[in-house]
């Protein structure tokens, strides 16, 4: 659903091993299990607000189209995003049975050359692919992501996430309950104030000095931003992380401590700033897309060049 995946090279990075993870929103999953390693659990969640100018309906489009064009950059020769299947469900209940259908994703990222050769020299087979499967019940949306080929069942992160109108007032969209509650870490996402480093920045995707053409919204301008802009919504991330391989906890949570902030702000500041490219369009508009980015990744994967980042 929403490029949650990618992680094998997101984690690689967090290690130090990948000059940059090759997408900001599947790296931002591989940033919460960073912190969550460092702790003693074998399973622990977090939760990301990130609060946007947008309507619900709006986000939704906005979201799927920015995954579908993120997803050309990282296809070709032999690498990338391999969609198999793109189609509605109706028997997989979310959040307590609330939402019950929606469309169904499930995709295999081929990921060879985004790790070094020495990596890829010792790498079993199947290590270097990660799959995801979503479930869109939009505004309710579920991505579990694994590594079957290698770790199997020793790895596996899921992401919810609850689109919601306001300015992140809920302090358990989710309705956890007892421990995972309790032991829950709640991060707050500015797109337009928190930092974003040299490498990331992008003048046209700043949010302080973007101003739509197709909506007049923008720039986000001062702290208060948030409590000024109408429309207004909230994207509540559960990111819950199963990783029993132990021993790298103390390097990954000293190296990704900020990492999660870095990813989620850096993709939502694009979501909003290309608001022009997407604003108008309908779900049949982007269904239509999806369908021809699906032939267009089937046939980059088997012909061209290695797109997106590699690692040599």
């Amino acid at each position: 659903m929403i490029g949650d995946s990618q992680l094998i090279p997101g984690f690689l990075h967090s290690l130090g091993l990948l000059h940059e993870p090759t997408s900001p929103i599947v790296s931002s999953v591989l940033a919460t299990t960073a912190k969550i390693l460092a702790k003693p659990s074998n399973a622990c969640s977090a939760k990301s607000k990130v609060v946007l100018p947008l309507t619900v309906e709006e986000y939704q489009v906005g979201q799927l189209y920015s995954v579908a064009e993120a997803s050309k950059n990282e296809t070709g020769g032999g690498e990338g995003i391999e969609v198999l299947k793109n189609e509605p469900y109706t028997d997989h209940p979310l959040l307590g049975g609330k939402y019950t259908s929606g469309q169904y994703t499930y995709k295999i990222y081929h990921l060879k050359s985004k790790v070094p050769a020495f990596i890829r020299m010792m790498a079993p087979e199947g290590s270097l692919e990660v799959h995801e499967e979503a479930w869109n019940a939009y505004p309710y949306c579920k991505t579990v992501i694994t590594n079957p080929g290698y770790m199997k069942e020793k790895f596996t992160i899921t992401v919810d996430t609850l689109h919601l109108p306001g300015r992140g007032e809920l302090e358990n969209a989710h309705e956890l309950t007892g421990e995972r509650l309790k032991l829950r870490e709640v991060i707050m996402i500015d797109i337009a104030n928190d930092p974003v480093k040299p490498a990331d920045y992008k003048p046209q995707e700043d949010p302080t000095k973007f101003k739509s053409q197709t909506t007049g919204r923008g720039p986000l301008v001062g702290k208060d931003w948030q409590d000024k802009v109408n429309p207004v919504m909230t994207c509540y991330k559960l990111v819950t992380c199963e990783f029993k391989w132990f021993g790298l906890q103390n390097r990954v949570e000293k190296i990704i401590q900020d990492a999660e902030r870095r990813l989620f702000t850096n993709f939502h500041r694009q979501v909003f700033c290309w608001i022009d490219r997407w604003h108008g369009l309908t779900m049949e508009d982007i269904r239509r897309l999806e369908d021809k980015t699906k032939e267009e990744l089937s046939e980059q994967i088997v012909q061209g060049p290695v797109r997106g980042m590699t690692c040599e």
